[in-house]
């Protein structure tokens, strides 16, 4: 019981510290810097200045607004994956945030900036939606399952619809999850 305990206590200290992360970065730039982080700090496609942006974009949001939208999804999707292991989190999250962060730069439209951490919310969308077809194990198929039946709407964003939202962040990141799922499943069948 006691394990349990500390289990849950880090998995809900690595969620809020990135939660808090994320309003104070938002605080500071929209009080402090009237959002100049979000064009220093976002992907620039096909743009030398914007290849930063892809370690720095998911940690900016346009408004308070976008932030709050994307918290809910992004505290469980990440906790799905966190209770499979830590380990396995930072994996998928490095994993998403590096395949949608190019994917944008080399496939988004000239002159766009990106941020948001809803690449990442589609990463992890897209690993535990498929992380059962390389893990083969009951735990798998039902967080398949648990994250389909709570986001299933998720998938729709994958395209193209509304040009105020990064379709591609979601595609790429939705890909990166993908691919995550396919190397910790070759991982764990190796090992």
């Amino acid at each position: 019981m006691n394990k349990l305990f500390e289990k849950l206590n880090t998995q809900v200290t690595i969620l809020g510290s990135l939660i808090a992360i994320l309003w104070i970065v938002q605080i500071i730039n929209a009080e402090l810097l009237a959002g100049k982080l979000n064009y220093y700090g976002g992907i620039h496609p096909q743009s030398s200045m914007g290849i930063t942006g892809i370690f720095f974009a998911p940690f900016l949001h346009g408004s308070y607004g976008h932030l709050i939208a994307n918290i809910v999804p992004l505290i469980t999707l990440g906790w799905l994956i966190m209770l499979r292991g830590f380990g396995d989190f930072f994996f998928v999250s490095i994993v998403t945030i590096i395949v949608s962060g190019l994917g944008i730069w080399c496939f988004g439209s000239p002159g766009s900036i990106h941020i948001g951490a809803s690449g990442l919310i589609f990463g992890y969308f897209g690993f535990l939606l498929l992380r059962s077809l390389f893990d083969f194990s009951i735990l798998s198929v039902i967080f398949a399952l648990t994250a389909g039946f709570l986001y299933s709407g998720l998938i729709w964003g994958i395209l193209p619809s509304d040009p105020d939202v990064s379709w591609e962040a979601h595609l790429f990141g939705f890909l990166g999850g993908i691919l995550a799922a396919q190397l910790l499943g070759k991982r764990k069948r190796n090992s």
